[in-house]
């Protein structure tokens, strides 16, 4: 009885501190006033896709990869996970929450506000990654 005691509270211990320990990935959410930020370009044109496929080739594939799945030739380097843009727990973000993401950065992410000066620039960029959903 003793022993049967003893393991369930060495188990119960272990749940414990197990649950504890971070998985490795950080959520990251932006702001409400950031995330309800409507995409002022109403309608996509194809060359707003072109654009931000331009912008991207420059500023974001070495570390997203072309095809958006994180795999990049600097991937590899980073200490944090590049995301996959055609997983739907990316593209469910709004636009706001991704057009956040790529002005602000966070971790390894860098801030493009300053690099991408013209926020239809980064909407442009915004637009191109949406092409790139499963």
């Amino acid at each position: 009885m003793k022993k049967i005691i003893f393991l369930s509270v060495c188990a119960g211990c272990a749940i414990i501190c197990f649950s504890f320990i971070p998985d490795g990935k950080k959520t990251w959410n932006a702001p409400p006033s950031s995330a309800s930020k409507t995409n002022p370009q109403k309608t996509i044109s194809t060359e707003s896709i072109s654009d931000g496929k331009a912008l991207y080739a420059k500023h974001c594939q070495s570390c997203h990869g072309k095809s958006g799945k994180g795999d990049g030739t600097k991937a590899f380097e980073l200490k944090t996970e590049p995301g996959d843009f055609s997983k739907s727990i990316f593209q469910s973000q709004s636009d706001g929450a991704i057009f956040y993401k790529i002005s602000e950065g966070r971790d390894d992410m860098p801030s493009f506000r300053k690099k991408i000066a013209d926020a239809n620039d980064i909407w442009n960029i915004v637009n191109y990654v949406r092409t790139l959903k499963k």
